[in-house]
């Protein structure tokens, strides 16, 4: 006998027409797209230059969230130990941003794992002097030349190892280029000595404590750290950021928003009052692989 929906039991009927309901409901928000400002969760997990630290987590992190329900969680460090943490395992994560474009070639092709198949130039920074207020050398910068300043005695300056960050083969070449300009052979054993060297992440914190006169840094550290600088005169170095969403990234749609925003006019906004000077539209290295929906905000 064929059995028919009035035929059905009562709860029967109930639970074949809340079948129906559910499969209808399916299909409908197969059709119907989430809209593009709707709020999103989870994670994405950025590798970024050790001098983007405190812009990141204070500043971009939260307006990040705020804006697309994402949460960042940022690990930085200097762009060649990243790189090499990468390469070797011990370091995994959706974007990785660099101070310099010449880190990205060591995660490029496949005898290097194949991490980064493109890259885009963002914006740049200046290479500065930034130093503690209560110094006893305060006024000194502000009235001399930096270079006569550095090598007075007592004087503690830091700067990071140019083995692992950009900033720190910056340093360098701005001791050794001060040093022959000036003829202050001083500058050459400041560039050379390894006792002034300590980890990106930890400068900035050595210096607002007093542990340290001064200190290389890039203009947007200084200004997310509030605190003063003067130029390195003679010379015009300066960080260069890239950006890339890492092939085999765990959390790709979250990686691509951030990207989004970063680059959008709010995120830019947020650069720029740091001292990030944009470049528009960004530079960007292996183009015919860049993501499809990327393209278009890699090229306005």
């Amino acid at each position: 006998m064929t059995t028919t929906p009035h035929s059905l039991p009562a709860r029967q009927r109930w639970l074949a027409a809340a079948a129906t309901v559910c499969l209808g409901l399916s299909a409908l928000a197969v059709l119907v797209p989430v809209p593009a400002g709707a709020s999103a969760s989870g994670p994405v997990d950025v590798l970024s230059a050790g001098s983007l630290q405190n812009l990141l987590q204070l500043q971009v992190g939260p307006a990040f969230q705020q804006a697309t329900g994402y949460t960042l969680n940022d690990t930085s460090m200097g762009s060649d130990a990243i790189a090499s943490g990468i390469k070797g395992g011990t370091l995994q994560g959706d974007v990785f941003i660099s101070a310099s474009p010449a880190v990205n070639a060591a995660l490029e092709g496949s005898a290097n794992g194949n991490w980064v198949s493109w890259y885009a130039e963002f914006g740049s920074s200046p290479l500065v002097l930034g130093y503690n207020a209560s110094s006893r050398f305060a006024r000194a910068l502000r009235t001399k030349p930096w270079y006569d300043v550095i090598d007075e005695p007592g004087f503690l300056i830091g700067r990071t190892d140019p083995t692992t960050d950009p900033k720190g083969v910056l340093a360098v070449t701005a001791l050794d280029q001060a040093a022959k300009a000036h003829h202050i052979p001083a500058l050459k054993t400041i560039a050379s000595s390894t006792s002034n060297v300590y980890p990106e992440t930890s400068l900035v914190g050595l210096l607002q404590a007093g542990q340290l006169d001064a200190g290389f840094f890039y203009g947007v550290e200084a200004a997310a750290a509030s605190f003063k600088t003067v130029p390195i005169t003679g010379t015009h170095l300066a960080g260069e950021y890239t950006i890339t969403v890492l092939n085999r990234a765990p959390h790709e749609a979250s990686a691509r928003a951030f990207l989004q925003f970063l680059l959008s006019k709010a995120g830019q906004k947020i650069l720029k009052r740091n001292g990030v000077v944009s470049i528009t539209p960004p530079k960007v290295s292996g183009r015919s692989s860049v993501p499809s929906d990327l393209k278009g905000l890699l090229s306005r």
